[in-house]
């Protein structure tokens, strides 16, 4: 990875952070990771708001993820139960290995959140589950787009695994 992706600059006690946008727009750009022996991917398919509160804090705390922690429960249950929305978690030897969160508007679905406990991070495990995150994306009917964004306070290797994985990147910002 170069210094341009992984830009982070502290001036004074204003810190930088510069998110990536990246889409793919074909299910043939995925190069996928095949699967790991041992991890089990599993739809949530009983919403439960808490459970989806406990996996953000689990996989975002090291990671700084803080926009939904002042959410209220009506707000989490809205996110959680609604159609265009699915949660899907990754389970190794009865641990929660990791997850992500899709997000469908329109034609377009979002990989909301995506990352590994702090367990399972350097595994080998994270190809795989974005893997099948792009795939449960494109499985969506009527999907023409998929798209997530990372930032600079994200796992180091993030950015070069969703490019990894066939995202192109579209749009950059610093603030």
């Amino acid at each position: 990875m170069s210094a341009e992706t992984t830009e982070q600059v502290t001036l004074g006690q204003v810190e930088q952070v510069t998110t990536y946008y990246l889409e793919m727009l074909s299910p043939d750009a995925l190069i996928a990771k095949p699967p790991v022996d041992g991890l089990e991917i599993r739809s949530v398919e009983v919403p439960q708001f808490q459970f989806n509160r406990f996996l953000y804090q689990l996989i975002g705390e090291g990671w700084q993820w803080t926009d939904k922690l002042s959410w209220t429960d009506e707000q989490w249950t809205a996110l959680v139960d609604s159609e265009n929305h699915q949660t899907w978690v990754a389970y190794y030897q009865g641990a929660i290995a990791g997850y992500y969160e899709l997000t469908k508007e329109g034609e377009s679905v979002e990989i909301l959140y995506f990352g590994l406990a702090p367990q399972f991070i350097g595994k080998g495990f994270g190809g795989y589950l974005l893997s099948s995150a792009i795939q449960s994306a494109w499985n969506w009917e009527g999907v023409e787009r998929v798209w997530v964004h990372t930032c600079s306070l994200d796992h180091p290797n993030a950015l070069a695994n969703y490019q990894a994985r066939g995202f192109s990147l579209y749009k950059t910002e610093v603030e």
